[in-house]
């Protein structure tokens, strides 16, 4: 088998029809074999229905995978375990992806100069938004709801991870790297910050010397869901992020044994915090505005994690 794609569902079953369906008319070169794994993560939907009818329909492509361990990233782990495939894609359950999408974003990858790919994500619908948000450019806020990765339409090598939406990986990676780290991720259990389990592992392969692809040409569309384009939406998510991103780095050790958070907390605070606040209050620009905020909450989240770790820490 060449390549696996990884469908990690949680009950909704209508999206992940849609998904598969793209997915079947994928237009692949005959001398390549492909399989699709679909995770279903304790689904109590009609998820199990929709992809025993895919495979029917268009057999020895769709595989039906359980996971009863709760969180995204225990499916995910569980998708790599069952892969036969030597390229893994991964792909959300509410995308609609082209037809060319899967043999452009892995044709890169049958060789070994890459250890993996991301493609390009674009909306697949168009919202009103409001004043205080843009999706892209250098205030935008796209990649809360999953809804961008647009560097352009020429390749290059990727200075960022790219999103689990539309990315791939040569398996060997996950033999070398291990998986996906369960400590992060979407979750029913909120001591878990939802983002950057996806691109957790990216800046992992990275920080080892891996190189990563940017293909424009492996495009997928991911829906704006309008009833999440409200502030608070947005406020949570990046305190999320904050902790999530000092959950990667994990807890450093004292300093002259003074615990490093009773550091790390003051010095971010007059470094980041209050300048941030700051250019806020000084800022009329809508979108600029709110991206400044946003800052403000992820790096509020940086140090309530922080203060987290020093606590379970000390009673152990």
């Amino acid at each position: 088998m060449d390549i696996s794609v990884i469908i990690c569902t949680y009950n909704r079953c209508q999206l992940l029809k849609k998904a598969l369906e793209a997915i079947a008319g994928s237009e692949m070169p005959k001398t390549i074999s492909w399989e699709v794994i679909v995770v279903d993560n304790n689904s109590n939907d009609a998820t199990h229905d929709v992809t025993e009818d895919v495979d029917r329909r268009y057999p020895n492509h769709f595989r039906y995978i359980f996971e009863s361990r709760v969180g995204k990233s225990n499916a995910l782990n569980k998708g790599v375990q069952e892969a036969r495939g030597g390229i893994l894609a991964f792909v959300d359950d509410d995308v609609v992806v082209q037809p060319t999408w899967l043999h452009n974003l892995t044709a890169e990858l049958h060789g070994e100069q890459w250890a993996g790919v991301g493609g390009r994500t674009l909306p697949a619908n168009s919202v009103s938004l409001p004043g205080w948000l843009t999706l892209k450019g250098p205030y935008g806020l796209g990649g809360v709801l999953a809804a961008m990765f647009d560097l352009g339409d020429e390749p290059i090598v990727l200075d960022r991870p790219p999103y689990g939406a539309n990315m791939a990986f040569r398996k060997v990676m996950f033999e070398r790297y291990r998986g996906f780290r369960t400590d992060l991720g979407p979750s029913p259990n909120r001591e878990i910050p939802r983002p950057n389990e996806d691109t957790e592992f990216g800046r992992r392969l990275m920080a080892a010397g891996e190189r990563i692809l940017y293909v424009p040409t492996a495009v997928v569309f991911h829906p704006v869901p309008a009833d999440r384009i409200k502030k608070q939406y947005f406020l949570d998510w990046w305190f999320d992020y904050g902790r999530a991103s000092s959950r990667e780095v994990g807890r450093k050790p004292n300093v002259l044994g003074i615990p490093r958070y009773l550091i790390s907390i003051p010095k971010m605070t007059v470094t980041v915090l209050i300048p941030t606040a700051l250019r806020w209050m000084m800022t009329f620009d809508g979108p600029k505005r709110f991206f400044l905020q946003c800052w403000m909450w992820a790096t509020a989240g940086q140090m309530v994690e922080m203060h987290r770790q020093r606590h379970n820490a000390a009673g152990q």
